[in-house]
């Protein structure tokens, strides 16, 4: 399993989780996502190796601006 987590920018409340977690959650191979509005952590848990671009593309399609972290 691989663990990556990204920074949310934006969010304020459960909308805005809810928002992010239903994008990331269509995305092919993702098995758990947990996300934060009061720290803006993203920490997504997939089968193998995500593509950044479609997370970032993902929560993007929510409204919100995100950056893997290192």
């Amino acid at each position: 399993m691989t663990t990556t987590e990204y920074q949310v920018t934006g969010m304020t409340c459960g909308h805005c989780e809810s928002a992010v977690r239903g994008e990331v959650s269509l995305l092919a191979g993702v098995e758990q996502v947990d996300v934060s509005a009061a720290t803006g952590r993203l920490v997504v848990r997939s089968a193998d190796a995500l593509d950044d671009a479609a997370v970032l593309a993902a929560v993007d399609e929510a409204g919100y601006a995100a950056e893997r972290l290192a």
